[in-house]
């Protein structure tokens, strides 16, 4: 029987607290089925939902790679999930999160993504759906950006701003309110991704997959 998603239920919002203050294998055994009942399967509920329209999901896995990093704390104080078809969605003790694009381009993506930007036709197209996009109260902006232009770029360049990111990505983030705890969560998230739909099909139009 398949289940609908009616959001995730409040205890979910302090399970991430409590994992915020006590990031220890100890707490996670003592809550590990609350999270696989309360907090994984409502995400899975989710996705299967909004897989029709925006393609198959996958959940991340909840630990951390901390084999290169200074905190050593081995859960995600969250659960998210990418879209094969683009997409992204995140929830934890902030609230939840919805977005799409190209989070970080390597760099074949970003010679082809430049080259689109300086050209007339594909660079006003992507600069007036980035324009539509923050009239529609969404966020828009590169996850990292350069100081200046890249170089053999014009510094003077009228789309300076979008030449100098090293990834573009649209988003929203809501905190917690009451509605999480219901199916308008599902409705919020599907609002982000459909309304960003053209900003991840320019993408994959003008830059496309990394080489090999």
């Amino acid at each position: 029987m398949v289940v609908a998603f009616s959001g995730w239920p409040a205890e979910a919002v302090e399970f991430f607290r409590g994992l915020e203050a006590d990031n220890t294998k100890a707490y996670w055994t003592a809550h590990k089925t609350f999270y696989e009942a309360s907090v994984r399967e409502p995400m899975a509920e989710l996705l299967g939902e909004l897989s029709a329209e925006f393609g198959p999901a996958r959940i991340a896995r909840p630990y951390r790679d901390v084999r290169f990093r200074a905190d050593k704390s081995p859960y995600k104080t969250e659960i998210y999930a990418t879209f094969d078809r683009g997409g992204y969605v995140r929830f934890s003790a902030d609230g939840l999160t919805a977005a799409t694009g190209y989070f970080m381009m390597t760099p074949d993506q970003l010679q082809r993504y430049r080259d689109a930007v300086v050209r007339d036709g594909d660079g006003a197209e992507l600069a007036a759906e980035v324009a539509r996009l923050r009239a529609a109260g969404l966020q828009v902006a590169g996850s990292q950006s350069l100081k200046t232009a890249p170089r053999g770029y014009p510094k003077d360049h009228p789309r300076l701003e979008l030449l100098r990111c090293k990834g573009l990505i649209c988003w929203r983030q809501w905190p917690v309110a009451p509605w999480l705890y219901t199916s308008k969560a599902r409705d919020r998230a599907a609002g982000v991704l459909r309304t960003a739909a053209p900003l991840h099909q320019w993408l994959d139009r003008n830059v496309g997959p990394a080489a090999g």
